[in-house]
């Protein structure tokens, strides 16, 4: 699959016009992670966003008391530290490779002039980044047992 293709299924950029998709196939690049490499972690600087092509990730969050706590699972067409190509924040929890995984690595700064040269890429993404925010608070929340 190219990375075009590869794009155009990632809920993020489902729907976006082709010379966008392409604009942006052409901004990314490769990264093959071993099993147990990781592809961010926590607390780091956040650089840009990641779309798993192959393999699978475990996603983890430390605890008040220093614990580790596996929060997801995810596998090819998954999206991961998108917030971080829009606000630039610290990493906000580790992702590791649970098996060779291969990545699209989308940078931020070249995100970032990608959409400030093409307004309506942001129009498009910034509903489904809330969107995305708002299904993960719902599901820490569902998981401290804290009512909303």
């Amino acid at each position: 699959m190219n990375n075009e293709n590869a794009l155009a299924k990632v809920s993020l950029f489902a729907n976006l016009e082709q010379r966008y998709i392409k604009g942006i196939a052409q901004i990314c690049t490769e990264r093959d992670f071993a099993a147990g490499d990781h592809l961010m972690k926590q607390g780091e600087d956040g650089i840009g966003l990641f779309i798993i092509l192959s393999g699978k990730v475990k996603i983890e969050k430390t605890n008040a008391s220093g614990a580790s706590v596996e929060i997801a699972s995810n596998g090819p067409g998954d999206i991961m530290g998108e917030l971080a190509v829009l606000d630039g924040a610290k990493r906000t929890a580790t992702v590791t490779a649970t098996e060779p995984t291969k990545c699209l690595v989308l940078a931020s700064w070249e995100f970032t002039s990608f959409m400030k040269a093409h307004p309506e890429v942001a129009i498009h993404i910034l509903p489904i980044v809330v969107q995305r925010f708002r299904e993960t608070n719902d599901a820490l929340i569902g998981v401290s047992g804290v009512r909303s």
